[in-house]
């Protein structure tokens, strides 16, 4: 039966490339690659005779617009969550949008699953492409890895904006957010394995409570929560003993930008972090 969520994917791209941007699959170390959205005018497509293939060559490393750098959250990869954005930015913007590492297209098998190896990962690609300094933009789990980039990269990292996530996932913070939503850990959560769970989940994670038949949350199941064993062992990595947490000076100028009606992350905790 045809998966009515992945048969979606040629129509996206033709999107994706109406808006200025197409894929490039960065490789950041032997075993480690970040799937990107990047800027149509960076790339040219060359057909190689021998192989009869289309080869992909960065032609201009260096964005001629201020860079935007969008960074997604764990419930999709990226041109899922952004897809709607990068139109109306591209205008004024060179748009990046990564994978995260087992996300998409993005894989590794170094075996450190904390936030700061995503964001290593991520200046490195960024690097590669010639990008020398950007704003980033980052959605819940996408927010840590901006901070965490922000904090490891100042000189790369000018801005950022930060909606629904938090510096660090403390243990205190993520007990009392799970005993409030009634689930028993992260991976119950965010890592739905039925339909049942991944409607709960949206229900928790969107304000606005949209219907889809159950044939299109199961077809999105299995498109978008693959890499099951790695992105446990994410949420695992991101939880931060309340006594080993430490506040970084961030120069940087950084916009929170929240929902008043957050369940996950909720408004008190973006308040925290204004002081």
């Amino acid at each position: 039966m045809v998966n009515l969520v992945a048969i979606q994917e040629p129509f996206i791209i033709f999107l994706m490339k109406l808006a200025g941007v197409q894929t490039h699959t960065v490789d950041i170390e032997p075993g480690t690659h970040i799937r990107f959205w990047l800027p149509n005018e960076t790339l040219e497509k060359k057909f190689n005779k021998k192989t009869k293939t289309n080869e992909v060559k960065t032609i201009s490393p260096k964005p001629d617009k201020p860079v935007v750098v969008l960074i997604h959250g764990f419930a999709a990869e990226g041109v899922a969550t952004w897809q709607l954005t990068v139109g109306g930015l591209s205008k004024h913007y060179s748009v990046y949008v990564p994978d995260l590492l087992f996300f998409g297209g993005s894989y590794s098998d170094n075996p450190d699953r904390s936030p700061k190896f995503q964001a290593e990962c991520l200046a490195k690609a960024l690097r590669k492409l010639g990008v020398e300094r950007c704003v980033v933009v980052g959605f819940s789990y996408g927010g840590m890895v901006a901070f965490k980039m922000a904090e490891l990269y100042p000189e790369m990292v000018s801005a950022m904006v930060i909606s629904g996530s938090i510096l660090a996932m403390t243990d205190s913070i993520s007990q009392q957010t799970l005993n409030e939503l009634g689930f028993s850990s992260s991976t119950e959560l965010l890592l739905p394995d039925s339909v049942k769970g991944l409607k709960t989940l949206l229900s928790v994670a969107t304000h606005k409570k949209l219907w889809f038949p159950d044939r299109l949350h199961k077809d999105y199941l299995e498109v978008m929560f693959n890499n099951r064993k790695e992105r446990s062992e994410l949420l695992e990595g991101l939880i931060v003993s309340n006594k080993d947490l430490t506040i970084p000076h961030y120069p940087q100028r950084i916009h929170l930008l929240w929902g008043e009606n957050d369940q996950i992350f909720k408004m008190e905790l973006a308040q925290n972090m204004k002081w």
